[in-house]
């Protein structure tokens, strides 16, 4: 079903990036709740939550992912947002292949043991930005879970070797202007 919605996928150039649009992360066409059931079911098997504590995700994209997997393990749901509240949280720069903006890490509390959440990992700027934030509040990321891999985009390798954090993703994919290629992954 997944690499179904990916070879699916329309392609757009940012200038700097290929990517992808597509029922998952962008609702286009609408995101089916079996799509969104089967991929949370998927990255539930992929991480090993003993000791974490909360999930974390970027809203924007990874708002319902992050959602239903809360939901799935009883885990709290911890948002970086876009818009800045009037109480103290950090508020982090990142760039990612698509956006340079700034979010609001909120629920994350000194100790707190972090599973992040997203839908794509391509650069890893995005992430790497959560790590360094949750890691600024005292708190730990035990591991990253994403539904799709960039292959060759160098984020898992900012992750893993550079940061320390271990990835588990459900399909690495490989973007041409007119086409997704699935290098590996669930079906």
């Amino acid at each position: 079903m997944l690499r179904d919605v990916y070879l699916r996928a329309g392609v757009l150039d940012t200038g700097s990036y290929l990517t992808t649009v597509n029922e998952l992360c962008d609702q286009l066409p609408a995101l089916r709740p079996e799509l969104l059931w089967y991929v949370t079911s998927h990255l539930r098997t992929r991480v090993d939550l003993t000791g974490v504590d909360k999930v974390l995700v970027e809203e924007e994209k990874g708002a319902p992912i992050g959602t239903a997997f809360s939901l799935m393990t009883g885990l709290p749901l911890a948002m970086a947002r876009h818009y800045p509240y009037d109480f103290p949280s950090p508020r982090i720069g990142f760039s990612s292949e698509y956006d340079r903006s700034t979010l609001n890490v909120n629920g994350i509390e000194q100790g707190d043991r972090v599973c992040v959440i997203d839908d794509t990992l391509s650069t890893g700027g995005t992430v790497a930005a959560l790590i360094g934030a949750v890691r600024e509040l005292g708190a730990e990321v035990t591991q990253v879970a994403v539904v799709v891999e960039k292959a060759d985009n160098g984020g898992r390798e900012l992750l893993e070797r550079e940061l320390g954090v271990p990835v588990h993703s459900l399909l690495s994919i490989k973007v041409a202007p007119d086409t997704v290629h699935v290098v590996e992954g669930i079906a």
